[in-house]
């Protein structure tokens, strides 16, 4: 009977022991793979403009990214990056395929694009179906964080209406009675004039005319000889890049700066003031961003600093957009330990993510926006001086439109 129990205790021991040593010896093969499935690349789709109006706009953002991945060492929780670069050229007539060529076509694990609005409609259809997860460093597109928002999509830039109604709330405060609006017709410049408006109509304010352009159009004359004939007190206007560019310098070419107060979406002054001829015509305008010279932070005069110092120029807003792109990338990948399959976990971390950027401290809105600080700017020479803050902690369009599935 002694002899029999042994022999049972004996059978469930080896059992026992042999269901260990198989479930180690499975480890043991299952450990490379694992290693080897964290050293492989994190793969980043870049879409971004890279020729055309919009082109350095593209590279800044690019610039910003890369610099904020080479301070973690160029890696991120032990996982090298794998950029995979598009030139979307700001067309939305290319953007769906040129989304669905990176994501199904060269497997990014995550897509960050883009500049243009429109494109970004078209990022979007591609991001929503597939699930990829999406970082918008610049495009500020309305829907995204409202009626099309989604858990896997996230921006590190600012709503079109976000930055244009800190500048309405300006000009109503002063008591500027009427204005005329003015911008290319398309979804970043009807959004972020529908955002002044509302603001400044809210403090009293008129709008004498909405005046608009086909996108990329810069002949401006006809356009300018119509403001001179209305004579309004102010003048608001969303262009940016190249348009932006000439855009200054037409309105000093018309006469009317000095006689018509020129105000916009920081846009209008950010990364151009360098070129020909912008400086002068630019001076004294006043914009409403998100960024600007003269942020008196260790964060931004590191930023600044090593900026310069990497790619010989002046950081602009884009630059920074992009530096957050990669650093709230860096959050969801870290909380996750490098496994950048576990979306959801990644997801959870970004949401929650406080970034300490060189713009200020800003964290996610439930629609996954950035809640910021909008600061009025004034160009000097060649910088846009902050020099106030015309909107504090601003949710625009309020998160509440947002209805994530």
């Amino acid at each position: 009977m002694k002899e029999g129990n042994f022999r049972s205790g004996g059978r469930r021991k080896f059992l026992q022991d042999a269901a260990v040593l198989g479930s180690a010896a499975a480890l043991g093969a299952l450990a490379p793979a694992i290693v080897r499935a964290q050293a492989q690349k994190v793969k980043v789709g870049l879409m971004l403009p890279y020729s055309g109006t919009y082109a350095q706009l593209g590279i800044a953002i690019e610039n910003g990214f890369r610099m904020a991945i080479e301070e973690s060492g160029g890696k991120i929780a032990g996982r090298e990056i794998e950029y995979v670069k598009l030139d979307d050229e700001s067309n939305p007539a290319k953007a769906t395929d040129n989304a669905n060529k990176l994501v199904t076509g060269d497997k990014v694990d995550v897509l960050v694009g883009t500049v243009h609005s429109g494109v970004q409609a078209g990022i979007i259809k591609i991001v929503r179906e597939t699930g990829v997860l999406h970082i918008s460093p610049n495009a500020g597109l309305n829907a995204m964080t409202t009626t099309l928002c989604a858990p896997n999509m996230f921006r590190t830039s600012f709503a079109n209406g976000q930055v244009g109604y800190p500048m309405g709330k300006v000009l109503a405060e002063r008591r500027v009675k009427n204005a005329v609006t003015l911008t290319w017709k398309y979804a970043a410049g009807e959004e972020s004039v529908n955002g002044f408006k509302d603001a400044f109509a809210k403090g009293g304010g008129k709008i004498v005319r909405d005046l608009t352009l086909p996108f990329p159009n810069v002949e401006f004359q006809s356009l300018l000889t119509e403001i001179a004939s209305l004579k309004p007190d102010a003048v608001y206007v969303f262009f940016a890049g190249g348009g932006a560019a000439k855009f200054l310098r037409d309105y000093q070419a018309a006469g009317l700066k000095g006689k018509i107060p020129l105000y916009g979406a920081g846009f209008l002054t950010d990364g151009v003031l360098e070129v020909p001829g912008v400086a002068a015509a630019a001076e004294g305008i006043e914009t409403t961003l998100h960024y600007g010279e003269g942020i008196e932070t260790a964060k931004n005069q590191a930023f600044r600093l090593s900026y310069a110092k990497t790619y010989k120029l002046q950081p602009d807003v884009y630059a920074v957009q992009g530096y957050d792109a990669a650093v709230l990338l860096a959050a969801g990948l870290k909380a996750v330990k490098g496994d950048v399959a576990n979306t959801k976990g990644m997801i959870a971390a970004m949401e929650k993510a406080e970034i300490d950027s060189p713009r200020g401290r800003w964290r996610m809105s439930k629609a996954h926006n950035p809640v910021q600080d909008l600061y009025l700017r004034k160009v000097v020479g060649t910088e846009n001086k902050v020099i106030g803050v015309a909107a504090k902690a601003l949710d625009y369009p309020p998160a509440s439109l947002c209805k994530m599935a």
